[in-house]
Protein backbone atom coordinates (compact mmCIF):
# COMPACT_ATOMS: atom_id res chain seq x y z
CA UNK A 1 0.00 0.00 0.00
CA UNK A 2 1.18 2.80 -0.86
CA UNK A 3 2.45 5.61 1.84
CA UNK A 4 0.75 9.27 1.29
CA UNK A 5 2.75 12.34 2.78
CA UNK A 6 1.06 14.75 4.70
CA UNK A 7 0.56 18.38 3.00
CA UNK A 8 3.63 20.44 3.82
CA UNK A 9 3.29 23.82 5.41
CA UNK A 10 3.34 25.54 2.34
CA UNK A 11 1.20 23.28 0.49
CA UNK A 12 -1.31 24.13 3.45
CA UNK A 13 -1.16 27.68 2.85
CA UNK A 14 -1.69 27.44 -1.06
CA UNK A 15 -4.55 25.50 -0.43
CA UNK A 16 -5.99 28.18 2.36
CA UNK A 17 -5.08 31.13 -0.10
CA UNK A 18 -7.69 28.76 -2.56
CA UNK A 19 -10.21 28.85 0.00
CA UNK A 20 -10.22 32.53 0.13
CA UNK A 21 -9.93 33.04 -3.75
CA UNK A 22 -12.73 30.91 -4.16
CA UNK A 23 -15.35 33.59 -2.27
CA UNK A 24 -15.03 35.80 -5.49
CA UNK A 25 -16.04 32.65 -7.41
CA UNK A 26 -19.57 33.37 -6.97
CA UNK A 27 -21.03 30.64 -7.51
CA UNK A 28 -19.80 27.01 -5.87
CA UNK A 29 -19.35 24.95 -9.20
CA UNK A 30 -16.77 27.61 -9.92
CA UNK A 31 -14.81 26.75 -7.00
CA UNK A 32 -12.61 23.81 -7.92
CA UNK A 33 -12.11 24.75 -11.39
CA UNK A 34 -11.01 27.82 -10.06
CA UNK A 35 -8.04 25.85 -7.86
CA UNK A 36 -7.27 23.72 -10.42
CA UNK A 37 -6.30 26.52 -12.69
CA UNK A 38 -4.27 28.24 -10.22
CA UNK A 39 -2.73 25.07 -9.72
CA UNK A 40 -2.17 24.49 -13.21
CA UNK A 41 -0.23 28.07 -13.51
CA UNK A 42 2.11 27.03 -10.90
CA UNK A 43 2.52 23.45 -12.02
CA UNK A 44 6.02 23.00 -14.33
CA UNK A 45 5.57 23.08 -18.18
CA UNK A 46 6.34 25.68 -21.23
CA UNK A 47 2.96 25.93 -21.79
CA UNK A 48 0.26 27.59 -19.65
CA UNK A 49 -2.45 27.34 -21.91
CA UNK A 50 -6.10 24.99 -20.95
CA UNK A 51 -5.54 22.45 -23.02
CA UNK A 52 -1.99 21.59 -21.76
CA UNK A 53 -2.79 22.12 -17.90
CA UNK A 54 -5.94 20.36 -18.35
CA UNK A 55 -3.25 16.69 -19.28
CA UNK A 56 -1.01 17.77 -15.79
CA UNK A 57 -4.04 18.28 -13.68
CA UNK A 58 -6.28 15.05 -15.08
CA UNK A 59 -4.06 12.53 -17.40
CA UNK A 60 -6.63 10.06 -17.48
CA UNK A 61 -9.57 12.70 -17.80
CA UNK A 62 -7.94 15.43 -20.03
CA UNK A 63 -11.38 16.33 -22.03
CA UNK A 64 -13.40 16.70 -18.69
CA UNK A 65 -10.90 18.80 -17.01
CA UNK A 66 -10.25 20.65 -20.06
CA UNK A 67 -14.24 21.53 -20.39
CA UNK A 68 -14.05 22.55 -16.70
CA UNK A 69 -10.44 25.38 -17.16
CA UNK A 70 -12.26 26.27 -20.24
CA UNK A 71 -15.75 27.36 -19.21
CA UNK A 72 -14.36 28.79 -15.84
CA UNK A 73 -12.09 31.17 -18.02
CA UNK A 74 -14.02 31.69 -21.10
CA UNK A 75 -17.79 32.00 -20.20
CA UNK A 76 -18.17 32.22 -16.29
CA UNK A 77 -19.70 35.68 -15.32
CA UNK A 78 -17.43 35.94 -12.34
CA UNK A 79 -15.84 39.93 -11.52
CA UNK A 80 -11.92 39.88 -11.82
CA UNK A 81 -12.01 43.03 -9.98
CA UNK A 82 -13.49 40.86 -7.10
CA UNK A 83 -10.68 38.38 -7.39
CA UNK A 84 -8.13 40.87 -7.40
CA UNK A 85 -8.99 42.55 -4.66
CA UNK A 86 -8.85 38.99 -2.66
CA UNK A 87 -5.46 38.44 -3.84
CA UNK A 88 -4.38 41.96 -2.73
CA UNK A 89 -5.60 41.45 0.83
CA UNK A 90 -3.10 38.40 1.29
CA UNK A 91 -0.57 39.27 -0.66
CA UNK A 92 -0.30 43.16 0.76
CA UNK A 93 0.12 42.41 4.39
CA UNK A 94 2.42 39.96 3.78
CA UNK A 95 4.75 42.60 1.67
CA UNK A 96 4.09 45.13 4.16
CA UNK A 97 5.81 43.16 7.16
CA UNK A 98 9.40 43.69 5.20
CA UNK A 99 8.58 47.74 4.67
CA UNK A 100 5.97 49.68 3.51
CA UNK A 101 4.54 50.17 0.26
CA UNK A 102 6.82 52.62 -1.91
CA UNK A 103 5.11 52.86 -5.25
CA UNK A 104 2.37 52.70 -7.43
CA UNK A 105 3.61 51.74 -11.09
CA UNK A 106 1.56 52.23 -13.83
CA UNK A 107 2.38 49.85 -17.30
CA UNK A 108 1.16 48.38 -20.16
CA UNK A 109 3.00 45.21 -21.82
CA UNK A 110 1.59 43.60 -25.39
CA UNK A 111 0.99 40.45 -26.54
CA UNK A 112 1.74 39.06 -30.33
CA UNK A 113 -1.04 37.91 -31.89
CA UNK A 114 -2.01 37.08 -35.62
CA UNK A 115 -5.27 37.39 -36.89
CA UNK A 116 -7.87 40.24 -36.17
CA UNK A 117 -10.54 38.57 -34.38
CA UNK A 118 -8.98 38.62 -31.00
CA UNK A 119 -10.37 41.21 -28.93
CA UNK A 120 -8.15 44.44 -28.85
CA UNK A 121 -6.02 42.87 -31.69
CA UNK A 122 -4.69 45.54 -34.42
CA UNK A 123 -1.32 47.07 -34.95
CA UNK A 124 0.08 48.89 -32.63
CA UNK A 125 3.45 49.41 -30.73
CA UNK A 126 4.04 46.35 -28.70
CA UNK A 127 6.33 46.50 -26.05
CA UNK A 128 7.43 43.02 -25.70
CA UNK A 129 8.68 43.38 -29.35
CA UNK A 130 10.12 46.87 -29.55
CA UNK A 131 8.17 47.93 -32.78
CA UNK A 132 4.60 48.20 -34.01
CA UNK A 133 3.24 44.59 -34.87
CA UNK A 134 -0.65 43.21 -34.64
CA UNK A 135 -0.68 42.65 -31.00
CA UNK A 136 -3.36 43.22 -27.96
CA UNK A 137 -1.93 45.72 -25.10
CA UNK A 138 -3.08 45.64 -21.73
CA UNK A 139 -2.70 48.51 -18.90
CA UNK A 140 -1.73 47.61 -15.19
CA UNK A 141 -1.31 49.16 -11.91
CA UNK A 142 1.05 47.51 -9.17
CA UNK A 143 1.74 48.21 -5.92
CA UNK A 144 5.55 47.84 -4.59
CA UNK A 145 7.57 48.31 -1.55
CA UNK A 146 11.47 48.07 -1.57
CA UNK A 147 11.45 44.55 -2.68
CA UNK A 148 8.36 43.13 -3.69
CA UNK A 149 5.28 44.30 -5.89
CA UNK A 150 1.89 43.05 -7.31
CA UNK A 151 0.00 44.15 -10.23
CA UNK A 152 -3.57 45.04 -8.63
CA UNK A 153 -5.58 46.36 -11.46
CA UNK A 154 -5.72 45.17 -14.90
CA UNK A 155 -7.34 46.13 -18.20
CA UNK A 156 -7.48 45.34 -22.18
CA UNK A 157 -7.10 48.88 -24.03
CA UNK A 158 -9.73 48.43 -26.60
CA UNK A 159 -8.43 50.61 -29.96
CA UNK A 160 -11.11 52.96 -31.68
CA UNK A 161 -11.37 50.99 -34.68
CA UNK A 162 -13.20 48.25 -31.96
CA UNK A 163 -14.81 50.41 -30.41
CA UNK A 164 -16.87 51.49 -34.09
CA UNK A 165 -17.10 48.00 -35.12
CA UNK A 166 -20.01 46.29 -33.60
CA UNK A 167 -19.60 43.20 -35.22
CA UNK A 168 -16.33 41.91 -33.93
CA UNK A 169 -17.44 43.56 -30.49
CA UNK A 170 -20.39 41.10 -30.98
CA UNK A 171 -18.16 38.14 -31.71
CA UNK A 172 -15.31 39.01 -29.41
CA UNK A 173 -18.01 39.01 -26.69
CA UNK A 174 -16.87 42.71 -25.27
CA UNK A 175 -19.53 44.43 -23.00
CA UNK A 176 -21.72 47.13 -24.56
CA UNK A 177 -20.57 49.23 -21.50
CA UNK A 178 -17.14 49.17 -22.76
CA UNK A 179 -16.13 52.75 -24.21
CA UNK A 180 -13.19 54.22 -25.81
CA UNK A 181 -10.71 54.62 -23.56
CA UNK A 182 -7.22 56.53 -23.74
CA UNK A 183 -4.51 54.53 -21.76
CA UNK A 184 -3.98 57.45 -19.64
CA UNK A 185 -7.60 57.44 -19.03
CA UNK A 186 -7.39 53.80 -18.09
CA UNK A 187 -4.71 54.12 -16.09
CA UNK A 188 -5.97 57.13 -14.07
CA UNK A 189 -9.49 55.16 -13.55
CA UNK A 190 -7.25 52.36 -12.19
CA UNK A 191 -5.45 54.93 -9.59
CA UNK A 192 -8.45 56.71 -8.72
CA UNK A 193 -10.46 53.33 -7.94
CA UNK A 194 -7.01 52.39 -5.66
CA UNK A 195 -7.24 55.57 -3.99
CA UNK A 196 -10.99 55.03 -3.14
CA UNK A 197 -10.53 51.23 -1.86
CA UNK A 198 -7.70 52.41 0.30
CA UNK A 199 -4.82 50.69 -1.09
CA UNK A 200 -1.77 51.88 0.94
CA UNK A 201 -0.38 54.94 -1.41
CA UNK A 202 2.95 55.53 -3.14
CA UNK A 203 5.00 57.04 -4.91
CA UNK A 204 3.26 56.99 -8.83
CA UNK A 205 5.82 55.88 -10.99
CA UNK A 206 5.18 55.80 -15.41
CA UNK A 207 7.01 56.17 -18.00
CA UNK A 208 7.07 59.38 -20.65
CA UNK A 209 4.01 57.78 -22.48
CA UNK A 210 1.77 58.78 -19.65
CA UNK A 211 3.93 61.24 -17.57
CA UNK A 212 4.61 64.00 -20.81
CA UNK A 213 0.30 64.25 -20.32
CA UNK A 214 -0.07 67.15 -18.64
CA UNK A 215 -3.58 66.34 -17.23
CA UNK A 216 -2.37 62.98 -16.58
CA UNK A 217 0.09 64.42 -14.03
CA UNK A 218 -3.28 66.97 -12.79
CA UNK A 219 -5.02 64.19 -11.92
CA UNK A 220 -2.65 62.96 -9.65
CA UNK A 221 -2.59 66.17 -7.93
CA UNK A 222 -6.02 66.52 -7.32
CA UNK A 223 -5.42 63.14 -5.82
CA UNK A 224 -3.09 64.19 -3.39
CA UNK A 225 -0.71 61.54 -4.89
CA UNK A 226 3.23 62.14 -4.87
CA UNK A 227 4.83 61.47 -8.73
CA UNK A 228 7.74 60.44 -10.40
CA UNK A 229 6.75 60.29 -14.30
CA UNK A 230 9.12 60.54 -17.13
CA UNK A 231 8.69 63.29 -19.37
CA UNK A 232 10.13 63.79 -23.06
CA UNK A 233 13.02 66.16 -24.64
CA UNK A 234 10.64 68.41 -26.15
CA UNK A 235 8.90 69.34 -23.29
CA UNK A 236 9.18 72.83 -21.99
CA UNK A 237 9.76 74.32 -18.61
CA UNK A 238 10.99 78.06 -16.97
CA UNK A 239 14.49 77.04 -15.71
CA UNK A 240 15.37 78.01 -12.20
CA UNK A 241 14.46 81.17 -10.57
CA UNK A 242 12.06 81.78 -13.77
CA UNK A 243 8.39 82.30 -14.59
CA UNK A 244 6.06 83.85 -17.16
CA UNK A 245 5.77 87.63 -17.13
CA UNK A 246 2.83 89.13 -15.44
CA UNK A 247 -0.14 89.94 -16.75
CA UNK A 248 0.02 93.19 -18.91
CA UNK A 249 -1.17 96.06 -17.15
CA UNK A 250 -4.60 97.26 -17.23
CA UNK A 251 -5.02 100.51 -20.19
CA UNK A 252 -7.62 102.83 -19.90
CA UNK A 253 -11.32 101.58 -18.66
CA UNK A 254 -12.52 97.89 -18.80
CA UNK A 255 -11.52 94.55 -16.32
CA UNK A 256 -7.73 93.67 -15.54
CA UNK A 257 -5.62 91.34 -17.62
CA UNK A 258 -5.34 88.54 -16.58
CA UNK A 259 -3.03 85.91 -18.25
CA UNK A 260 0.58 84.96 -17.65
CA UNK A 261 3.13 86.23 -20.77
CA UNK A 262 6.20 85.34 -22.75
CA UNK A 263 8.01 86.68 -25.75
CA UNK A 264 10.86 86.37 -27.45
CA UNK A 265 13.39 87.52 -25.02
CA UNK A 266 11.64 85.56 -22.08
CA UNK A 267 10.05 82.65 -23.05
CA UNK A 268 10.23 78.22 -21.57
CA UNK A 269 13.12 75.97 -22.65
CA UNK A 270 13.06 72.41 -23.75
CA UNK A 271 14.37 70.18 -21.26
CA UNK A 272 16.99 69.08 -23.81
CA UNK A 273 18.06 72.74 -23.90
CA UNK A 274 17.97 72.98 -20.39
CA UNK A 275 20.41 69.74 -20.00
CA UNK A 276 22.47 71.06 -22.21
CA UNK A 277 23.02 74.57 -20.52
CA UNK A 278 23.86 73.06 -16.60
CA UNK A 279 27.19 73.53 -16.05
CA UNK A 280 29.89 70.47 -15.42
CA UNK A 281 29.37 70.80 -11.14
CA UNK A 282 24.99 70.41 -11.61
CA UNK A 283 26.03 66.50 -12.33
CA UNK A 284 26.19 63.83 -9.78
CA UNK A 285 27.49 60.52 -9.65
CA UNK A 286 24.43 57.95 -7.97
CA UNK A 287 24.40 54.60 -7.41
CA UNK A 288 20.60 53.39 -6.73
CA UNK A 289 20.94 49.47 -6.31
CA UNK A 290 23.19 46.27 -6.77
CA UNK A 291 22.58 44.94 -10.61
CA UNK A 292 23.43 41.55 -12.09
CA UNK A 293 26.78 43.17 -12.97
CA UNK A 294 27.45 45.25 -9.68
CA UNK A 295 26.48 48.32 -8.47
CA UNK A 296 24.29 50.06 -10.91
CA UNK A 297 25.58 53.87 -11.44
CA UNK A 298 24.87 56.93 -13.34
CA UNK A 299 25.24 60.55 -13.99
CA UNK A 300 22.31 63.08 -12.90
CA UNK A 301 21.20 66.36 -11.99
CA UNK A 302 18.16 67.51 -10.20
CA UNK A 303 16.77 71.12 -10.36
CA UNK A 304 13.50 72.87 -9.48
CA UNK A 305 11.59 74.29 -12.31
CA UNK A 306 8.26 75.44 -13.26
CA UNK A 307 6.32 73.25 -16.28
CA UNK A 308 5.40 75.87 -18.86
CA UNK A 309 2.67 73.93 -20.39
CA UNK A 310 -0.11 76.55 -21.61
CA UNK A 311 0.48 78.47 -18.80
CA UNK A 312 0.01 81.33 -21.14
CA UNK A 313 -3.16 80.61 -20.92
CA UNK A 314 -3.13 80.98 -16.56
CA UNK A 315 -3.89 83.54 -14.32
CA UNK A 316 -0.72 81.93 -11.95
CA UNK A 317 2.35 80.02 -13.13
CA UNK A 318 2.22 76.77 -12.00
CA UNK A 319 4.15 75.27 -8.86
CA UNK A 320 7.85 74.40 -8.80
CA UNK A 321 8.82 70.77 -8.99
CA UNK A 322 11.64 68.40 -9.24
CA UNK A 323 12.89 67.98 -12.60
CA UNK A 324 15.12 64.76 -12.59
CA UNK A 325 17.66 64.42 -16.07
CA UNK A 326 20.02 61.43 -16.26
CA UNK A 327 23.04 62.38 -18.70
CA UNK A 328 25.11 58.58 -18.66
CA UNK A 329 29.05 59.85 -19.38
CA UNK A 330 29.46 57.83 -22.44
CA UNK A 331 26.08 59.62 -24.08
CA UNK A 332 26.00 62.80 -26.14
CA UNK A 333 22.78 63.62 -24.89
CA UNK A 334 20.31 62.94 -21.84
CA UNK A 335 18.88 59.62 -22.35
CA UNK A 336 15.98 60.00 -19.67
CA UNK A 337 14.16 63.01 -17.41
CA UNK A 338 11.28 62.69 -14.51
CA UNK A 339 9.30 65.58 -13.22
CA UNK A 340 8.49 64.68 -9.60
CA UNK A 341 6.15 67.05 -7.21
CA UNK A 342 8.16 65.03 -4.49
CA UNK A 343 8.62 67.73 -1.52
CA UNK A 344 11.55 70.54 -2.45
CA UNK A 345 13.54 69.03 0.70
CA UNK A 346 14.02 65.32 -1.30
CA UNK A 347 18.25 64.60 -1.67
CA UNK A 348 19.29 63.43 -4.92
CA UNK A 349 19.91 59.78 -4.06
CA UNK A 350 16.24 59.52 -2.94
CA UNK A 351 14.73 60.64 -6.39
CA UNK A 352 17.02 58.36 -8.32
CA UNK A 353 15.80 55.47 -6.42
CA UNK A 354 12.54 56.38 -5.82
CA UNK A 355 12.72 57.15 -10.27
CA UNK A 356 14.70 53.74 -10.79
CA UNK A 357 11.92 51.65 -8.87
CA UNK A 358 10.12 50.80 -12.00
CA UNK A 359 12.56 48.18 -12.72
CA UNK A 360 10.92 45.83 -10.71
CA UNK A 361 7.20 45.39 -13.04
CA UNK A 362 9.75 44.56 -15.37
CA UNK A 363 10.58 41.19 -13.38
CA UNK A 364 6.73 40.99 -12.30
CA UNK A 365 5.83 40.79 -16.36
CA UNK A 366 9.02 38.55 -17.02
CA UNK A 367 8.04 36.15 -14.79
CA UNK A 368 4.14 36.21 -15.27
CA UNK A 369 5.17 35.75 -19.20
CA UNK A 370 7.59 33.21 -19.22
CA UNK A 371 6.65 31.04 -16.26
CA UNK A 372 2.92 31.43 -15.26
CA UNK A 373 1.80 32.11 -19.17
CA UNK A 374 -0.18 35.74 -18.91
CA UNK A 375 0.29 35.60 -22.89
CA UNK A 376 -0.64 32.11 -22.95
CA UNK A 377 -4.44 32.19 -23.28
CA UNK A 378 -5.21 31.34 -27.06
CA UNK A 379 -9.33 32.29 -27.00
CA UNK A 380 -10.19 35.56 -28.50
CA UNK A 381 -12.81 37.08 -25.94
CA UNK A 382 -12.97 39.80 -23.85
CA UNK A 383 -14.04 38.02 -21.01
CA UNK A 384 -11.30 34.89 -21.85
CA UNK A 385 -8.75 37.00 -21.77
CA UNK A 386 -9.21 38.99 -18.31
CA UNK A 387 -10.07 35.93 -16.63
CA UNK A 388 -7.04 34.09 -17.79
CA UNK A 389 -4.57 37.33 -16.90
CA UNK A 390 -6.59 37.71 -13.46
CA UNK A 391 -6.20 33.95 -12.47
CA UNK A 392 -2.42 34.46 -13.54
CA UNK A 393 -1.77 37.42 -11.24
CA UNK A 394 -3.48 35.03 -8.41
CA UNK A 395 -0.95 32.43 -8.84
CA UNK A 396 1.84 34.83 -8.75
CA UNK A 397 0.55 36.66 -5.82
CA UNK A 398 0.85 33.13 -4.00
CA UNK A 399 4.63 33.49 -4.95
CA UNK A 400 4.85 37.10 -3.69
CA UNK A 401 3.48 35.88 -0.48
CA UNK A 402 5.44 32.89 0.55
CA UNK A 403 8.96 34.77 -1.12
CA UNK A 404 8.17 37.65 1.81
CA UNK A 405 8.09 34.22 4.24
CA UNK A 406 11.89 34.31 3.09
CA UNK A 407 10.96 30.81 1.27
CA UNK A 408 13.09 30.05 -1.23
CA UNK A 409 11.59 27.42 -2.82
CA UNK A 410 8.36 29.71 -4.06
CA UNK A 411 9.38 29.47 -7.93
CA UNK A 412 6.78 27.78 -10.27
CA UNK A 413 7.56 24.04 -10.33
CA UNK A 414 9.21 23.99 -7.35
CA UNK A 415 5.48 24.21 -4.42
CA UNK A 416 5.55 20.41 -4.37
CA UNK A 417 1.71 20.35 -5.54
CA UNK A 418 0.38 17.10 -6.01
CA UNK A 419 -0.26 16.55 -9.83
CA UNK A 420 -0.57 12.62 -11.28
CA UNK A 421 2.11 12.16 -14.10
CA UNK A 422 1.86 13.24 -17.73
CA UNK A 423 1.36 10.78 -20.43
CA UNK A 424 4.44 9.84 -22.40
CA UNK A 425 2.62 10.49 -25.51
CA UNK A 426 0.92 13.71 -24.67
CA UNK A 427 1.59 16.44 -26.82
CA UNK A 428 0.01 19.62 -26.54
CA UNK A 429 -1.47 21.73 -29.26
CA UNK A 430 1.32 24.04 -31.20
CA UNK A 431 4.65 21.92 -30.05
CA UNK A 432 7.14 22.06 -32.59
CA UNK A 433 7.98 18.84 -32.51
CA UNK A 434 6.97 14.76 -31.47
CA UNK A 435 9.46 14.93 -28.12
CA UNK A 436 8.23 17.77 -26.82
CA UNK A 437 5.27 17.52 -23.91
CA UNK A 438 3.65 19.65 -21.93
Amino acid sequence: MARISAPSPQQKRFAAYLDGLAQAAGHADRIAPLKNYCTGLLLPGERKSVEPMAARLAPDDVRRMHESLHHLVAVAPWQDDALLERVRSYVLPAMQRHGQVVAWIVDDTGFPKQGKHSAGVTPQYCGQLGKKANCRVAVSLSVATESSSLPVAWRLYLPECWVEDEQRRREAGIPDAVRFQTKLELAAEQIQTAVEQGVPAGVVLADAAYGDDHKFRATLEELGLHYMVGVKPPTTVWPPGQRPLPPNPRRGVGRPRQLLRRDRKHHPVSLLELAQSLPATAWKDVRWREGSRGKLHSRFAALRVRPAHRDFLRSQPYAEQWLLIEWPRQEAEPSKYWFSNLPAETGLKKLVRIAKHRWVIERDYEELKQELGLGHYEGRNWRGFHHHATLCIAAYGFLVAERNRFSPSAQIGNLKLPAPAIPANFRPRGAPGPTRTA
